[in-house]
């Protein structure tokens, strides 16, 4: 399925276990912003995010471990905010702040291999998980411009 050019729904991605909720039963709440590729693919990096971090030192956790969660969950809730809110521009103006703190992913997962807390190779993987979600958001920010 296409939105606007962006695919909606990503089959490549598997399947994120949720937990169980009285909401996910229910048909008539799950909200549009679930199914875009976008909101999905910046779930399964702050999810990616949370496992890793629990291999940080522990005196990280007040740092490092802390702002890149931080800056994880932040896509997520900011993607789901946008959608929640009535116009265009509103949608954007969040949308915009998620990709601002996909780019302090980046620059923390840099900075994460640089303190060996994490591998180069696992450090480039969440990059480039990043670096995609951001072309994504990218994508919805320029379909909303055009709603305007």
């Amino acid at each position: 399925m296409q939105f606007a050019g962006v695919r909606i729904v990503d089959a490549t991605l598997p399947a994120i276990p949720m937990a169980p909720a009285s909401h996910h039963k229910n048909k008539m709440s799950k909200s549009r912003y679930r199914d875009l590729v976008v909101w999905q693919r910046s779930r399964k990096l702050a999810s990616d995010i949370y496992r890793t971090t629990q291999r940080f030192p522990k005196s990280e956790m007040f740092g490092l471990t802390q702002q890149i969660r931080r800056a994880a969950l932040s896509v997520v809730c900011n993607i789901a905010e946008g959608h929640g809110r009535g116009s265009p521009n509103d949608i954007v103006r969040f949308l915009v702040i998620a990709r601002g703190s996909l780019f302090e992913i980046e620059a923390q997962a840099i900075l994460a291999a640089d303190l060996e807390y994490l591998s180069v190779e696992h450090s480039d993987e969440l990059v480039t998980q990043a670096l995609d979600v951001i072309r994504l958001l990218n994508g919805l920010i320029r379909h909303y411009h055009t709603k305007e």
